[in-house]
């Protein structure tokens, strides 16, 4: 790239070398990602993958797409940029992994306001590791400048992941009955959800951000951007052991929305809200913020990432799998013959 400069387009606000500069910074964790599918390296046009279909009679592709949101304020106040990548990462293939997709491929777009290479290498740095943890390959991605519609300092960071299901192991909530257990996986802490509300809390433009709570055993800020926690291996070793009947990837909206998309019509949640483990962090924010408990269930997800509701006679088989991948997974209710989606007691 050595003979592509423009003069008129680095007057207009667009470095184009600083994008070729970030490419060459982030080969490595891009490098690291790769899986044996993965048939072009980057700075091509498009990625390219062949899938292992060794073992899938009908092969079905799933895909999600999301964003950070506006947790990136966080890592712009704090100036540290190497973990939303993750939560970018998280919130899609939290989500394929509910209908039982392995996720095969990422792709990430970041828009940013001027192109500093080391900050685009360090977010892409935890777009990587979001895809190592999940077992996907970073394939591609995109980088683009907005000079004159954002500031310098502003980014956004969003992506998508494509997934791979046989159809016969489809989770589709067909044979979900009542008496089937819902089972709480731990979440890290707010993931990326609310962060609206989050920010108007704790009026973070304003904030001491460095602020220790012993609650949290740590500051304000560093407990904010503790990044989404990724479920997809724990989830596809308990589909191995267990009979799973619906997945639901606790995001916006909290318990109330999330909860009742994994369940047919005429079933119901019945979620023991003494049994919801909910760390200190959104105790703090309830409090400072004076949000009904209402709307804390029906905002964040209140210490559960996810929900897995299984059959009865196969519970103890999924926690005791999820316990072995390092996931204190817990019951938290059970289905119930209702018409009203979801209640607590």
């Amino acid at each position: 790239m050595e003979n592509s400069y423009s003069e008129s387009y680095a007057a207009a606000g667009v470095n184009i070398n600083a994008g070729y500069e970030g490419v060459q910074l982030m080969k490595k964790d891009v490098a690291s990602t790769f899986t044996p599918e993965v048939l072009t390296g980057i700075g091509g046009f498009g990625g390219l993958f062949a899938p292992d279909l060794s073992g899938i009679k009908e092969p079905v592709l799933v895909s999600g797409t999301d964003g950070v949101g506006t947790k990136q304020r966080i890592a712009q106040l704090m100036e540290k940029f190497d973990t939303v990548g993750i939560d970018c990462v998280a919130m899609c293939v939290n989500d394929i992994i509910c209908c039982g997709a392995k996720p095969l491929f990422f792709l990430d777009y970041i828009a940013i306001g001027k192109n500093i290479p080391e900050k685009v290498a360090t977010l892409v740095s935890g777009v990587a590791e979001g895809c190592r943890q999940s077992g996907c390959a970073l394939i591609g991605g995109e980088t683009a400048e907005h000079p004159g519609t954002m500031t310098a300092d502003d980014f956004d960071l969003a992506g998508f992941s494509v997934g791979i299901v046989d159809k016969c192991k489809i989770i589709n909530n067909d044979e979900m009955k009542a008496g089937d257990v819902i089972i709480a996986l731990p979440s890290t802490g707010i993931h990326s959800n609310g962060f609206s509300l989050v920010r108007k809390v704790f009026d973070v433009e304003n904030a001491d951000l460095s602020k220790y709570y012993d609650e949290l055993s740590m500051s304000i800020g560093e407990s904010l951007l503790i990044p989404t926690k990724i479920y997809v291996k724990p989830v596809l070793n308990a589909l191995e052991k267990s009979v799973i009947h619906g997945i639901s990837h606790i995001t916006g909206g909290g318990f109330y929305e999330n909860i009742p998309r994994s369940i047919p019509d005429g079933l119901g949640a019945k979620v023991v809200k003494s049994d919801v483990k909910t760390p200190a962090i959104f105790k703090i924010m309830q409090s400072v913020g004076n949000i009904p408990e209402r709307d804390m269930f029906n905002t964040f997800n209140m210490g559960v990432g996810m929900t897995v509701i299984c059959s009865e006679d196969t519970a103890d088989a999924a926690i005791a799998s999820f316990k072995a991948d390092g996931i204190d997974a817990y019951a938290i209710g059970t289905v119930v013959a209702s018409e009203e989606k979801i209640s607590f007691v």
